[in-house]
């Protein structure tokens, strides 16, 4: 990687200015003095800047337990403020969501600059399975849950599509407390869904994204790095 590219890499300067500070002599590779914003930075060397050692970020792979009232995006609004707001870390900006939630749904999102990665969650061909708690407005009884249950699995006509949806395994946890697991993401689809069945959800919270469960340890707003694991079974299972 040419040095005035790394210099942009691992700090916070724009392409012109690290080709100067590069030219000023603000960089060494392994210790000798590069003022060659062209020069090709060896695998493995020690750069530094101003005597600080800097390095790429690299790819990052992180679980967020979502809080209410957050959204899903890179920078915040005059109503909400971003999830990748709420972290303290390093180049933010390159980050990206895998798979939004509403910004009253909590629960599990995965936060990457792996667009690679991400894309194998997020395309419809993939089929990657989502798993959702839902709060329902109208309590259900144990007679009228197994015929919802049929017909989440054969497919539900939402309002203003012109296909059902894809099988889906609904479970009542309580009458008024269900867990659904889906294949596809459209638009509000869980809650549409049961809009579509004459009830409302009232909370939604989604616990697992493919393998990959929302860590029981998290609280809302706090996150970790996926474990080698986690990050596998996304490539593996698609």
């Amino acid at each position: 990687m040419r040095l005035d590219k790394y210099a942009c890499e691992t700090t916070d300067l724009t392409r012109a200015v690290a080709k100067k500070a590069v030219k000023r002599g603000d960089f060494t590779v392994d210790g000798i003095e590069i003022r060659d914003p062209a020069f090709k930075v060896p695998q493995g060397a020690e750069v530094q800047y101003c005597g600080r050692t800097v390095a790429p970020v690299g790819l990052r792979y992180i679980m967020m337990h979502k809080p209410v009232d957050t959204i899903c995006t890179t920078s915040d609004t005059e109503i909400y403020q971003s999830v990748i707001s709420l972290m303290d870390i390093e180049k933010p900006e390159r980050l990206h969501i895998a798979g939004r939630l509403d910004a009253d749904t909590t629960g599990l999102i995965l936060i990457t600059d792996d667009g690679q990665w991400s894309h194998k969650i997020t395309t419809p061909k993939n089929e990657c399975f989502k798993v959702y708690q839902a709060e329902l407005a109208d309590p259900v009884s144990v007679y009228q849950q197994a015929d919802l249950i049929e017909q989440f699995k054969q497919g539900l006509m939402l309002n203003g599509e012109d296909k059902p949806t894809k099988p889906a395994v609904l479970e009542f946890i309580e009458e008024d407390f269900a867990q659904l697991s889906i294949c596809e993401g459209r638009y509000h689809q869980v809650k549409r869904m049961f809009a579509a069945v004459g009830n409302q959800v009232v909370g939604l919270h989604r616990m697992q994204i493919g393998d990959i469960k929302m860590d029981d340890d998290l609280e809302p707003c706090e996150w970790r790095y996926l474990s080698d694991a986690e990050v596998a079974s996304v490539m593996s299972n698609n």
